[in-house]
């Protein structure tokens, strides 16, 4: 468990400062412009980003954007098939694990853009960039939920007044159990952890085989009064559009990010990369601050700051994509012995 602990990060030694002004390669907006068109398979939410997203992009570079919208595992087996298959059909990917996957098969391009972004941000091998952050707390419904009673720590969880009355997604990924797991052990060490899964397991926590957006969705609807694992700034936009909703703090959440990259054949290759150009430059960015995500870019202002770890008030444990796809397996194999 020391190799886990060493995943506690502080942001405020991660987020050091960029490089100073940035714009796209124009050698590459003169390719981009006559490829003339970019597909896009994406794990993104679509009309919270990928439409604006696409908006912004055909007004700056009138390029034609056509998108798939999927989970990490979809895309990664729809890449992974359409390769073998000779007929590549995205020029651009994002997601949390599916780079990882590719990589091992060979088929994402070695290429990242020159973008001023923190070090850590982009893979060290140079298949992908991070383009926001996902953090993975409790989320309450606060008319089920008063103020002041709800669980701040994992421990509180166990009260017997959250039996049957806690939903968590199933389908194994950081947003659902699984995830979970992996916080709880993180934070506490293998051997206390299991025996907190011991007593967990008797609050028969709902089993939902949905996004962790459909997770908060239930909440929200008041099918239960807490979804555990999922993301904060899902919580924070619904909220802000009246929703009786609300995250915990809960410590220490798994961070982590969705990243962007290029498949080796895509049909269109620099458009890709200038969409990905783009969705990393501060322009891009902003649209996702805007939308209530959580963009990378250190000159980007959130709408709300207090929602991203600061290593003091609220720490975190930070994962990369390859880091995630090594523990994921065995925090599923766990969360099977005592949930399944």
């Amino acid at each position: 468990m020391r190799a886990i602990g060493r995943l506690f990060t502080s942001f405020v030694a991660l987020m050091a400062l960029a490089g100073g002004a940035h714009a796209a390669d124009a050698a590459l907006i003169e390719a981009a412009k006559k490829e003339g068109k970019v597909t896009w398979y994406t794990v993104q939410i679509v009309d919270q980003i990928v439409r604006p997203i696409i908006a912004g992009f055909q007004r700056k570079y009138g390029i034609q954007v056509e998108y798939v919208r999927a989970n990490s595992i979809e895309l990664a087996i729809r890449l992974s098939n359409e390769a073998k298959g000779g007929r590549v059909q995205a020029s651009v990917f994002d997601g949390t694990g599916a780079t990882v996957t590719l990589k091992a098969e060979n088929m994402v391009e070695k290429w990242v853009p020159d973008a001023d972004l923190p070090k850590h941000l982009f893979d060290p091998e140079g298949y992908w960039v991070a383009t926001n952050y996902y953090i993975n707390t409790p989320g309450i419904n606060t008319d089920l939920v008063p103020k002041g009673t709800e669980p701040k720590t994992f421990e509180d969880l166990l009260d017997p007044k959250w039996k049957g009355r806690m939903a968590w997604n199933v389908q194994p990924s950081i947003s659902a159990g699984q995830g979970f797991v992996g916080s709880v052990l993180i934070a506490m060490g293998e051997d206390k952890a299991r025996a907190y899964f011991k007593k967990l397991a008797d609050q028969k926590i709902a089993h939902l085989r949905v996004s962790g957006r459909q997770v908060l969705d239930q909440v929200i609807a008041g099918e239960y009064a807490i979804g555990l694992q999922i993301f904060n700034n899902h919580a924070f936009i619904s909220a802000s559009k009246g929703a009786p909703v609300n995250w915990v703090k809960m410590q220490p959440p798994l961070v982590s990010y969705s990243v962007m990259s290029i498949p080796k054949g895509a049909p269109q290759p620099n458009a890709g990369k200038l969409l990905v150009d783009y969705m990393v430059s501060e322009e891009g960015q902003k649209i996702f601050a805007e939308a209530g995500e959580l963009p990378v870019h250190p000159k980007v202002t959130l709408r709300d700051p207090s929602m991203i770890p600061d290593g003091q008030n609220f720490k975190g444990a930070f994962l990369s994509p390859e880091k995630l796809s090594a523990e994921l397996p065995g925090w599923s194999k766990i969360f099977d012995e005592y949930f399944k």
